[in-house]
């Protein structure tokens, strides 16, 4: 039995001249029921409420206007919803509607509560198919966040494979589009490599809104929790057939060998730091080497506005991130002591190593 996470975005689901969205939706839904019938466990996070909203209300292009993108999800979430039942119920399965943001995912509480409600869901044999909550949330309609979200969603539900489905064969060394010479990638071992192509390649298309660069950070996130993923073509629904089958996507994402647990997973990825704190170069060393905790003495500077028990980057003296944690400490009080002559025999913990990890 294999547990996966599909993640599908909007310009697969807007279909072309030769398909329907309704009839690409049926041809993903019909790979999917096989691989439950076969005993796999499937979760799908999809994309297109917006895209399907823009063609019920008729409008060409996709809205700039805030208000706009969420009047047309919530016209669009229905429809979209609608359609995953409909191609699922031809298969005897039921599915499971899930509005989720990485805002939702931030409160432990609620991270867990997700990923028991999902597990649930997975152990009843349904379909759970989550989208944004485009229609209040302005996060994902911005910066196209559900390619992290699906990797969250797989850390969550500890999922064996991620499959990214996009418009591209596979990752290339730039955008194959406008360079001649851009080399295709079809292994990716983490992490050296992840790190190398991210910096100068992103593809944009006119209705989605992520882009290569989110499926690497989804990709980054999901192989530092020991899950594989796979970036493949979902513009011929054969190749979801062969992933679901075992065989390999376009490029392959392989899992660190030393992965993270969950809970620092979390930390690493779910949280949204407000708030920054700079080290000297002994803290770093103690945090890095020793799984030391953030002691007060150790920090130079931050900055920021944060309250306690708040999410916060950790960098070094030449303003690298090292480590991600949750402060005991808001920054006003932070400010004042800093302020104040402490030496490190009475230094108060600011971050204990047990919310801290090293990224």
């Amino acid at each position: 039995m294999t547990r996966w996470v599909i993640k599908v975005g909007t310009s697969l689901l807007r279909g072309s001249k030769g398909s329907s969205t309704a009839q690409v939706i049926q041809s993903y839904c019909s790979c999917i029921a096989a691989s439950k019938e076969r005993g796999d466990q499937v979760i799908l996070v999809t994309s297109g409420a917006v895209g399907l909203g823009c063609i019920q209300l008729k409008i060409k292009n996709r809205p700039e206007d805030l208000i706009e993108l969420q009047a047309s999800a919530a016209v669009g979430q229905g429809h979209l919803m609608g359609l995953y039942e409909k191609a699922m119920k031809a298969h005897n399965f039921n599915v499971a509607q899930i509005l989720l943001t990485r805002a939702d995912l931030s409160s432990r509480k609620n991270y867990r509560n997700a990923s028991n409600t999902l597990k649930k869901l997975l152990e009843w044999d349904v379909l759970p198919v989550i989208n944004e909550n485009d229609a209040l949330s302005d996060e994902e309609l911005r910066y196209g966040d559900n390619d992290t979200l699906s990797a969250l969603v797989a850390i969550a539900v500890e999922a064996d494979q991620l499959i990214l489905l996009t418009d591209v064969d596979q990752l290339y060394s730039s955008d194959p589009k406008v360079d001649a010479k851009a080399k295709p990638i079809s292994d990716v071992h983490y992490p050296n490599l992840l790190k190398t192509p991210e910096e100068d390649t992103q593809y944009l298309g006119n209705w989605g809104t992520g882009g290569i660069k989110t499926k690497l950070s989804a990709a980054r996130i999901a192989t530092a929790s020991g899950i594989t993923v796979h970036l493949a073509d979902g513009r011929d629904s054969h190749k979801l057939e062969e992933l679901l089958r075992g065989e390999r996507g376009g490029t392959v994402f392989h899992p660190d060998p030393k992965p993270m647990k969950n809970r620092k997973s979390w930390l690493a990825h779910a949280l949204k730091p407000l708030g920054n704190i700079y080290l000297d170069s002994g803290a770093c060393e103690a945090i890095k080497s020793r799984g030391a905790s953030l002691l007060l003495v150790g920090i130079q500077n931050i900055d920021g506005s944060f309250a306690s028990n708040e999410a916060v980057r950790i960098l070094n003296p030449e303003g690298q991130e090292i480590a991600r944690g949750i402060t005991s400490l808001s920054s006003e009080s932070l400010t004042n002591a800093l302020k104040s002559s402490l030496d490190s025999d009475r230094s108060p913990v600011v971050i204990h190593r047990d919310v801290l990890v090293i990224t």
